[in-house]
């Protein structure tokens, strides 16, 4: 190359100076373009074991994309520490759009003010979208609990402090800093029954290994209808329209509200225009009756819209998660 410039330079400077120009920019990397994407498989991180709500409701959009980018988009589950390990996975993943994270609150929104150091930054991932919102519930084992109503359980607490225990999706998971708000907010003692992700928690409660379980009920309605689990009331602000009858935890302890949601998020550095066009196309999904439908049954309610709403709900759930953990006095080791 530096013989050809020379070359060139003896007869035509300018013309010298631009291919020297367009030979360097040929060795240069060029932007990801969205219209190229995806031209191979997508994979997305599940950081919490399959079978519970935070797995079915990604791999729902998952299959609808693969159909509408014509390419493999893959769940992988990647358990353990709350989500931060298969989190701190795609944040060191390669920043163009092939490793993606689906995940509930807490490695996005709660683990930051409850873990002493984490191996990544959750205010660094690119926010994609929030793809639904799931209210919690209380729900407990028939034969080890026989309130039949949330003021008889609470009564039956504060008289038998710290005997009942409460299974939870792990340390730090939405299931367990709701059980530390209605303890807090209840004025009662629960003691607490760590497991690793819904789908074990609830085999647990199933099998009366534990008593009750502030879960979310995308999963455990079906355990309710059955007869297998019974629902004592629900953690969203009104009563839900597919549950009528079935109150909610804020008719007895006002102001009581916990919802989980489930959101993606890309590693840092991820171009704009990758994202913006995996959210439109996740927009577009969820637009779709049939994945309404699909999320229906799992008593999840489509949330969707811009990055923009997606960034500032976020910061919206670090605060009142921090509220919390801090009203709590949560400490983990």
């Amino acid at each position: 190359m530096h013989s050809l410039t020379q070359a060139l330079a003896k007869t035509n400077r300018p013309l010298a100076a631009l291919t020297l120009l367009l030979v360097l920019s040929a060795h240069l990397p060029t932007p990801a373009l969205a219209g190229d994407y995806p031209d191979r498989a997508v994979k997305i991180i599940v950081p919490f074991p399959a079978g519970g709500t935070a797995d079915a409701v990604p791999r729902i959009v998952a299959d609808w994309l693969s159909r509408k980018w014509s390419q493999p988009v893959v769940i992988e589950n990647r358990t353990g520490a709350a989500g931060n390990i298969g989190s701190e996975a795609v944040y060191r993943s390669a920043p163009d759009g092939y490793t993606l994270l689906s995940s509930p609150p807490p490695p996005l929104v709660i683990n930051q003010n409850l873990y002493p150091k984490l191996g990544f930054d959750p205010t660094k991932f690119e926010p994609v979208i929030v793809m639904a919102q799931v209210p919690n519930a209380l729900i407990v084992n028939p034969n080890n609990v026989k309130a039949s109503n949330l003021a008889e359980f609470i009564e039956y607490l504060r008289n038998n402090p710290d005997k009942t225990t409460d299974a939870t999706q792990g340390n730090g998971t939405t299931s367990h800093l709701t059980s530390e708000l209605f303890q807090l907010m209840a004025k009662v003692k629960l003691r607490h029954i760590p497991y690793r992700g819904s789908a074990p928690a609830l085999q647990g409660l199933l099998a009366g290994d534990v008593d009750v379980m502030f879960d979310n009920l995308g999963v455990s309605l079906p355990l309710v209808q059955a007869g297998q689990l019974k629902l004592l009331a629900v953690a969203s602000p009104r009563r839900l329209p597919a549950l009528p009858d079935v109150p909610t935890i804020a008719e007895t302890l006002g102001g009581f509200e916990a919802v989980a949601w489930y959101g993606i998020v890309a590693p840092p550095g991820t171009p704009k225009n990758i994202a913006d066009k995996i959210n439109a196309d996740v927009n577009e999904v969820l637009r779709q009756p049939e994945v309404q439908e699909q999320l229906r049954k799992l008593s999840a309610e489509v949330f969707g819209g811009s990055i923009d709403k997606t960034s500032g709900y976020m910061r919206e759930e670090v605060n009142r998660w921090a509220a919390v953990i801090k009203s709590a006095n949560i400490e983990l080791q």
